[in-house]
């Protein structure tokens, strides 16, 4: 296809044209060699069913703050007087404890699988009252729980404070972190190697990308032991010579190389006019005129070109209309107006999303 922009510009036009020759010749170059699909490996595509982690939430009490504690949480009061119980003091009618050297807080983990009795675990600690400040704090005992309800790690330990920096340093002191602070203390129910077959599900579900795996899984095995069940799904019978060695066998598929194929999308940010584009995006032919602006794209020239025409051959049409907009000034509300346009009256091949 053949792509003409016709450029009509009160101002700027002759610096603007000198930038646009300058990104011909670019585009020239590039426009020579073929477009190729980068491959991926497939570990990096897709996830094995039920290999995840799993999200491990308690309750919990720091102690040892200087006076940064709760003021007057009731329930840090309550689960102060229940902890010197079970310790054997003899608390009154378990009367609530007011303190504000200890701060309620909930504790969080993340479980990765396969993990086994005995592997330490971060965990983050959020303060949960009024505590103003949960450092140098201490934190107790606390079981930490799945989703299932079961106790599969204790945490323990000193409160660190974390800080996140965006151009001036900010720390957050009522949420901390506790390095290496839990315990695995059960296992996870897993005899994978033994599984007689698995599924992947694909991270960007896509037909032509689903059928790709499963061939390439396919010949890797030297049979029929992978179906594409939908755009996401790839279920995986585990051939005879490999059962028991489950493992194994996605040792050797997750580092297939497969070229991932994606729908025609472009992604706009109107706020800093930032475009980005996949491959196999076209404009059919349309003239758009913008406030001192006309764009006129021909699916071949005929005829001599009228003057301030610049001829574009070959390349993304997409890509060499952002770029010669750009290299204009075109501010990010008129860039996000003319993708608009062309979305509208069916010439932008692609999905278009406005962020």
């Amino acid at each position: 296809m053949t792509i003409e922009f016709k450029l009509h510009i009160k101002n700027r036009v002759k610096k603007g044209l000198i930038r646009i020759i300058f990104f011909i010749s670019f585009l020239t170059l590039v426009s020579i060699f073929p477009r190729m699909s980068l491959a991926a490996r497939l570990k990096d595509i897709a996830s094995v069913k039920g290999v995840r982690e799993n999200i491990l939430i308690g309750y919990g009490i720091v102690v040892g703050l200087k006076g940064t504690g709760d003021s007057s949480a009731e329930i840090t009061g309550q689960s102060l007087g229940r902890l010197f119980f079970k310790l054997g003091l003899d608390i009154q009618n378990n009367a609530n404890i007011k303190s504000k050297n200890a701060a309620a807080v909930i504790v969080t983990a993340k479980l990765p699988p396969f993990a086994r009795v005995g592997v330490k675990l971060d965990v983050t600690v959020s303060s949960i009252g009024d505590a103003p400040s949960l450092e140098g704090g201490m934190l107790l005992v606390t079981p930490l729980r799945a989703g299932d309800q079961n106790v599969y790690a204790v945490a323990q330990g000193a409160v660190s404070i974390g800080s996140v920096t965006d151009g001036s340093s900010k720390v957050f002191p009522t949420l901390g972190r506790v390095v290496a602070g839990a315990t695995i203390e059960k296992d996870l129910d897993s005899n994978f190697s033994m599984k007689k077959n698995f599924r992947l599900a694909l991270q960007n579900p896509d037909f032509t990308t689903a059928a790709r795996v499963a061939a390439l899984i396919n010949a890797e095995l030297s049979g029929k032991f992978a179906t594409a069940r939908d755009s996401a799904t790839i279920d995986v019978i585990v051939p005879f010579h490999y059962e028991g060695n489950s493992v194994e066998l996605l040792a050797l598929l997750e580092n297939v190389d497969v070229h991932v194929d994606s729908s025609a999308k472009i992604v706009l940010n109107e706020r800093t006019g930032t475009v980005v584009m996949g491959e196999h995006i076209s404009i059919s032919p349309i003239a758009i005129s913008h406030g001192e602006l006309a764009i006129e794209i021909k699916g071949s020239p005929k005829g001599s070109k009228p003057e301030r025409m610049i001829q574009f051959k070959g390349g993304s049409s997409v890509s060499d209309l952002v770029k010669a907009l750009n290299t204009l000034g075109v501010q990010p509300k008129d860039l996000t107006a003319i993708f608009q346009t062309l979305k509208g009256v069916g010439a932008l091949q692609a999905e278009l999303e406005i962020m």
